[in-house]
Order: C-alpha cells, then sequence, then structure tokens
C-alpha cells in the first residue's frame, strides 16, 4: 500500500530532498512551506514524474497556530499520514545578546514549538492505528553548546532529546521515531543563517546524501543518524565527553566566528 508522507520546510534543501526519495519510491505526499511557487513546482515534477498524489500547505510554522491549522487541513481532506518528517527550521550566528529578539523568537517557534506541536498533534492518531514513523530533523549540534549560536544549538538539543525520549515512549507500539543530526550541508541553511562565512561551512555535505540517510533510517526504525561529517568532525564528536567544557566552547566559537576571507 501507498504510504503518505507528510514533511515541512519541503521548498527547498533537505525537505525537497526528502519530497524526491518518498515519491520515488511511489509514495503520496503532503508538503509544507512558506514558499507556494515552490512547493507548487515542486508538486508539478513529483506528479508528473512519479504518477503520485502531492498536497500544498503554504503556511508559516513560525505562527502559534500552524501546528493545528496543518493537522486540520489533512483530517479534512481524508489524508491518512503514515510518515511524519519534521524538517522546518532555521538558524541565525552572533552574540545572543546583540541577536534581534524576534529572529530568536522566530527560531524558537519552527524549531521547537512547531515541531513538537505537529508531532503532538499527528501522534495519537498513529498510536490509534498502531502504525506510523516520525523523523524529526536534529543537527550535530546537539551534541554540544554552540556559542554564536546559542539558541540554535539549543533547539536542536531539545529536538534531539524530545526525539530519544518519544521513541522509548513508544516502545511497545509498532511506531518509531528518528533524530537526524546532520553536520554542515548543502543548503540554504548556511547563507540564511551566515553560517556560509566561517570554517564550519568551508566543507559542505550533499544534501542528497544526507537525506537518503536519514529517510532509510527513519524506515529502519533507528533511533538516530549521524550524516554529513568529515573525518575530522568525527573525530571531535568522539572527543566531546572527555574534552573540557572550556576548551570546547572555545573550539565551537572560533569555529562559528565569521571570517573576513
Amino acid at each position: 500500500m501507498k504510504k503518505t508522507a507528510l514533511i515541512t520546510g519541503a521548498s527547498s534543501g533537505l525537505g525537497k530532498e526528502f519530497a524526491k526519495i518518498h515519491a520515488k519510491k511511489g509514495g503520496d505526499l503532503v508538503i509544507v512551506a512558506r514558499s507556494k511557487d515552490k512547493l507548487v513546482a515542486l508538486k508539478e515534477e513529483l506528479e508528473k514524474k512519479y504518477k503520485v498524489h502531492v498536497s500544498v500547505i503554504e503556511k508559516d510554522l513560525t505562527e502559534p497556530n500552524a501546528a493545528l491549522d496543518v493537522y486540520n487541513f489533512v483530517k479534512f481532506s481524508k489524508i491518512d499520514v503514515d510518515y511524519l518528517i519534521n524538517n522546518a527550521g532555521f538558524g541565525g550566528i552572533g552574540k545572543f545578546y546583540e541577536r534581534p529578539w524576534d529572529k530568536d523568537l522566530s527560531m524558537i517557534q519552527l524549531n521547537i514549538i512547531g515541531l513538537t506541536d505537529l508531532t503532538r498533534k499527528f501522534l495519537p492518531d498513529f498510536v490509534t492505528k498502531n502504525s506510523g514513523k516520525i523523523l524529526n530533523v536534529s543537527s550535530t549540534a546537539s551534541l554540544m553548546a554552540g556559542p554564536m549560536q546559542a539558541v540554535y544549538f539549543a533547539t536542536k538539543a531539545y529536538v534531539t532529546s524530545f526525539s530519544n525520549a518519544i521513541s522509548e515512549e513508544l516502545h511497545d507500539t509498532n511506531i518509531t521515531v528518528t533524530a537526524l543530526m546532520p553536520g554542515a550541508t548543502e543548503t540554504d541553511f548556511g547563507k540564511t543563517s551566515g553560517m556560509d562565512k566561517t570554517d564550519l561551512f568551508k566543507s559542505t555535505a550533499d544534501p542528497k546524501k544526507v537525506a537518503e540517510d536519514g529517510y532509510n533510517a527513519m524506515i529502519n526504525g533507528d533511533l538516530e543518524i549521524i550524516s554529513g561529517v568529515s573525518f575530522a568532525q568525527k573525530i571531535m564528536m568522539k572527543a566531546i565527553p572527555v574534552t573540557p567544557k572550556s576548551v570546547l566552547l572555545k573550539q565551537v566559537r572560533k569555529m562559528q566566528e565569521p571570517n573576513n576571507s
């Protein structure tokens, strides 16, 4: 039977790649983002190429009632969602006390509240039918604190912790929750966050490969997966537990300070 995936932030980057992967496998889609033009173009492309059905929801998920609007649309349309892919999110660089508060508040609203609210809306339906998969896009940033991106790193720490916790709560069901933790990836994130001017984004991963890793981990029911990290970054992550926190914080700050070259 066809599986229907609801994907947020589907107009570009990882979200768009998730949509392509799922459509290629013959699955229907509900794609959500702010950019209606991009969503409609993606819908037309996927429906023509893969003969699947794609529903479009133009919605800014930083709005307080956005998750409810998305859920109501799905129920009104009598769409049965099998996979929930919470991909939408954004970051922003700068010292916390200097950054515009409205930007960080929107970040918290999208990265934490929107993701949690959508999960809370759809999860009871999954439990009722004892079937469903959730993929929450976190980040390797969730493994440490992030000077120069204090709020972003903190929101992703929440996503990984939240995903892991509810995965265990569902241990006696057929529902799985997977956290995808990408490293620096070649998407619009780098430009919109300002991270493209930092050492951390000198070498970025292929979003198609990262999306494939995340999608496959979701299908397998894995707890979490790290993707798109260099060998040096892997070494650094393994050293996190034994590195003095003051040293680690200094390293992260230097990697995230914009360079002028």
